[in-house]
């Protein structure tokens, strides 16, 4: 039986609720949402008409004048960088444990949790009295794996320096503050599975650097579940240690008050020496291979082109990488993959690469989201600009105006006095020279399209590289087979493991007409269904903040009306009244229309699964394939609208496990959702079952789950609650 929570319109609802008006602001973009970027360029000005008549021209590279950074060290080895800065009444410290980067294994997730807990509370203080005292002063503080940060008034730094070294040198890490952290850790899983930028990221980072590296590492539900204190608070003792820790310091005060300050208040950290680790340098595969996650549904396909390269900080290639990668496909819309995909062939929002020096390895990326349709064609087009950066010399205007954009925001950059103590980290930490940022621009300017093409066939590689795919499989798979060397394509799951073959086939005889047959015989036969009248249904539900409570009437097939209530205040209502619909609240009141009408249309249906061949649907048995580690016909369904959703049957109960469909979002780019059924219960004095409990994901960042608490059937619905 269809679940009743008349999903479509109530997420319709849900986004009303709670999301910020933003008015109507139809942009009328392409299909398509961007990928997160990772690229480190400007944002380069397009401009239009015949703006400029000349090329921009090459200037000498500007002197530039670094605030100095004055440091010195503790007894105890802790290196202290102070920036003075007077403009304003306010300073900024920072903890910074240079520690190694290390293998959490089969408790992948731990050290992000201890970040998390560091400031959870210390021997003297609570985390809400932690918090009380911030906010009494007006000050900020964070922790998080690598140490504390924290930013006050002048006038209040040793009150806030009193906190943040309670914190790092007396942390408790109290259990109920780990126990809190792992379920919200478990909600982020579960909304990460259905995120598709969020697997191309994991898939793509452990497929980049192995799961035998500290960057290839990720968190999963099984190494959340061994997450304990004892990893936590064995990396705490084992790795803060002054020797490679530093504290930044900027702002209005002077090095004779951050002597002292620095001094009182971490003086006494113990000092110890902290292990160091040398691991393999991942590298990228022989030859270009393509791996796929399927995602039941999608409608379009995220795309990361992505390898490991041997890239240090400080290095002579880093800024001339940085320029050849802001060419290619850095934060900007006139950029070659985005003036490619975007604005010649209007396939995505954005396309974007990144190329990132690291200590250990550095990294390329190129990623965009693009329809389902044309991901074969994006692909083609992705590797064509990168091959191009390595075989024709870019132009000296383009190269100019990317330099440019480059020179303004570092020099704007140097306003802010925390840029200065960053490089004068970066300078220790990497041993730079100590000239290295006085001479950026220096470095920059003087790079020629000589050295953008050496750059790009050194680190811009499209034969040696892992083409991750998130998409979904029967519309886009075995089209990608063509950009992998051996002609195939690879199965991961959501979290990087590789998806074994299965054995599973579809029975002789089983049709998809059959699989539905078979789920209205177990939830109770349409007998039994023609026997409703109407449906009333009371269910709560929890998305952030105070739960919701969401009532439902149904009456003849033809009439619906949903209420979202919140502190006991309609905040939604939805009505259907045969073949006409609007909603209502938050201040809004408006008609339903096109799709939104027809899935109101759909749900006012007691069963939308028995109206299937009477009411026009095409339904087509597309395989079997495990949803939790059950055994699953999955169906293709298609309304008479065109709006298409895959269903999940179990093929040992007969009843529906997951249903997986898309529609526009609030912003119009399409949303995936993914509704799971459990908990089937009869409905008293009906003779049916239905599922009690839903989680749907992909509609906000975390999955809500739905609880039905109470249904009356043929009870005697009035038609006054379907009045518009």
């Amino acid at each position: 039986m269809k679940n009743l929570f008349l999903f479509n319109i109530l997420l319709t609802a849900l986004v009303l609720a709670c999301s910020p008006k933003t008015g109507n602001q139809s942009s009328g973009s392409k299909p398509g949402a961007p990928a997160a970027s990772t690229g480190t360029a400007p944002k380069i000005p397009v401009p239009t008409g015949d703006v400029r008549k000349m090329a921009p021209q090459a200037g000498t590279a500007p002197k530039i004048q670094i605030g100095k950074a004055e440091t010195f060290k503790l007894s105890n080895g802790l290196t202290v960088i102070l920036v003075e800065n007077h403009k304003l009444p306010r300073v900024t410290f920072r903890v910074f444990v240079d520690k190694d980067p290390v293998l959490e294994k089969d408790a992948a997730g731990y050290l992000e949790m201890m970040g998390e807990l560091l400031g959870a509370g210390t021997k003297t203080r609570t985390k809400a009295q932690i918090n009380q005292e911030i906010d009494f002063i007006g000050a900020s503080m964070s922790t998080d794996a690598n140490g504390v940060s924290g930013a006050c008034l002048t006038k209040h730094t040793s009150k806030l320096l009193e906190i943040m070294s309670d914190v790092l040198l007396h942390p408790v890490f109290p259990q109920e503050e780990l126990d809190k952290a792992k379920v919200q850790a478990q909600s982020n899983l579960a909304s990460s599975k259905d995120d598709a930028n969020a697997i191309a990221g994991n898939v793509g980072s452990i497929l980049r650097y192995g799961k035998d590296h500290p960057y290839g590492e990720i968190m999963t539900e099984a190494t959340l579940s061994k997450i304990t204190l004892d990893p936590i608070k064995a990396h705490y003792n084992t790795y803060f240690k002054p020797g490679i820790s530093y504290l930044v310091v900027t702002g209005d005060i002077t090095r004779e008050r951050v002597e002292k300050y620095a001094a009182d208040y971490f003086g006494k950290w113990q000092a110890g020496n902290a292990p160091s680790h040398n691991y393999g340098i991942p590298r990228a595969p022989e030859k270009t291979q393509v791996d796929f996650v399927h995602k039941p549904g999608a409608v379009q396909s995220v795309i990361n082109i992505t390898y490991p390269v041997e890239l240090q900080p400080g290095t002579p290639d880093v800024i001339r990488a940085r320029l050849t990668n802001a060419i290619l496909g850095g934060s900007s819309v006139s950029s070659r993959l985005n003036a490619n995909l975007r604005e010649g062939h209007g396939w995505t929002y954005g396309a974007r690469s990144s190329l990132n020096p690291d200590e250990l390895v550095g990294s390329f990326n190129a990623n965009a989201s693009v329809r389902n349709a044309v991901t074969d064609s994006s692909i083609t087009e992705f590797i064509k600009e990168m091959r191009r950066m390595g075989t024709e010399k870019v132009d000296n205007e383009e190269l100019q105006v990317v330099k440019n954009v480059i020179a303004g925001q570092f020099s704007q950059s140097l306003e802010e006095p925390g840029t200065v103590a960053n490089f004068a980290l970066s300078a220790i930490r990497y041993k730079l020279p100590t000239d290295y940022y006085e001479k950026y621009l220096e470095v920059l300017q003087a790079v020629t399209p000589e050295e953008v093409m050496a750059m790009a066939k050194k680190y811009i590689n499209p034969d040696r590289a892992h083409i991750v795919v998130v998409g979904n499989r029967d519309d886009v798979a075995d089209r990608l087979k063509q950009f992998s060397a051996d002609k195939k394509v690879n199965f991961y799951d959501a979290f990087g493991n590789p998806v074994k073959s299965s054995n599973l086939t579809v029975p002789a005889g089983m049709t998809a007409a059959k699989v539905i047959e078979d789920y209205l015989n177990a939830i109770g036969g349409t007998a039994k269904i023609a026997e409703i009248k109407d449906m009333a249904t009371e269910s709560s539900m929890q998305v952030r903040g105070p739960a919701m409570g969401v009532k439902t009437w149904q009456k003849g097939g033809n009439k619906l009306a949903v209420e979202i209530s919140m502190n006991n205040q309609v905040i939604n209502r939805q009505v259907y009244d045969n073949g006409k619909g609007s909603q209502s609240g938050m201040g809004q009141n408006a008609a339903l229309e096109g799709e939104q009408l027809e899935d109101a249309k759909e749900q006012a249906l007691f069963s939308k699964e028995a109206n299937y061949v009477a009411g026009g649907y095409q339904l087509a048995l597309k395989g079997v394939e495990e949803i939790e580690e059950k055994a699953a016909y999955v169906l293709e369904v298609t309304r008479p609208d065109g709006k298409k959703s895959t269903e999940y049957y179990d093929m040992k109960t007969s009843l529906k496990l997951r249903e997986v469909s898309s529609s526009p979002g609030p912003d119009g780019n399409p949303v995936t959702q993914t509704i799971d059924f459990s908990d089937y219960k009869a409905i008293e004095h009906a003779g049916m079952l239905m599922p009690h409990s839903s989680t749907v994901t992909g509609v906000f960042p975390v999955p809500f789950k739905i609880t039905i608490n109470a249904i009356k059937v043929n009870g005697g619905v009035d038609d006054a609650v379907f009045k518009m």
